[in-house]
């Protein structure tokens, strides 16, 4: 088995991400005043504590910026030039942005996606989209990169692992999400009781296009993970594709108006 080079993890971390890094650690400071007015405010938005989106957004953007700051070592030196540290920047903007819009609609008590009978919310729902294929295309633009990059010091299997498992978030994510954000809503299906998963909140009762989101956007953890155990690279792009066909099937599924766990309803 490959082992990914940890040497001093946390200087690499600031030395070849300092932007993502640093955010990073800011999502999870902020995450804390957060967590107390969970704790406090007890007021619910379609029968869900109202912090509880907000705690799942900088859970999941904290977690996507730091695996992007802990593969930009295996990034060729070519790409650390002013035009990648703009690029860098702005996707932390755009994670900062979205991080507000959520929150602060958790603050008002209504509704940051699919919100389109208010004016105001409409507009932001529709530029936070723009903002969220900005930092998506983080993960496909340093996937291309480590691709092509041939002086990683990584096994072929974990190499082309890491990079496609970049690249696979960018697409899949750009997909699912595109299509949760056609829709009136993440449902499919009218849920009679309201029973949902434990932590990840999806339904119990009807389809749920978030299952497909949520895969699609951990592509960048799993697929290396295979990296690390596959002897060979066809094992890789096999595992890929499965993952692929696991995303799709999760939306068909929901289309079909059925939950991913049927069992558990």
């Amino acid at each position: 088995m490959t082992a990914l080079p940890m040497t001093r993890t946390p200087s690499r971390l600031w030395h070849d991400a300092p932007a993502f890094t640093g955010l990073a650690l800011f999502i999870a400071l902020t995450a804390i005043p957060l967590l107390a007015a969970s704790l406090i405010d007890t007021r619910t938005f379609l029968d869900a504590p109202v912090w509880q989106k907000p705690l799942q957004f900088h859970l999941a953007l904290a977690t996507y910026i730091i695996t992007l700051a802990f593969f930009a070592r295996f990034l060729p030196q070519g790409m650390q030039s002013r035009r990648w540290r703009i690029y860098a920047a702005v996707v932390c903007f755009c994670i900062i942005a979205e991080l507000v819009w959520v929150g602060g609609a958790a603050t008002y008590g209504t509704a940051s996606h699919f919100n389109v009978d208010d004016p105001v919310m409409g507009i932001l729902y529709g530029l936070m989209g723009v903002f969220a294929v900005i930092l998506t295309s983080a993960s496909g633009t340093m996937g291309v990169a480590i691709w092509r990059n041939p002086a990683t010091g990584l096994a072929p299997a974990l190499h082309l692992a890491i990079a496609l498992g970049l690249v696979l978030t960018c697409v899949l994510t750009l997909i699912a999400a595109g299509t949760l954000s056609s829709m009136a809503g993440h449902l499919v299906g009218t849920p009679v009781t309201g029973a949902r998963l434990p932590i990840l909140g999806w339904s119990r009762e009807v389809g749920d296009l978030r299952v497909a989101h949520f895969f699609a956007t951990h592509a960048l953890h799993i697929i290396p993970i295979v990296g690390l155990l596959a002897p060979a690279r066809s094992l890789v792009w096999a595992a890929s594709a499965a993952y692929s066909a696991l995303v799709a099937f999760a939306m068909w599924q929901a289309f079909q108006g059925l939950p991913f766990l049927p069992w558990l309803g």
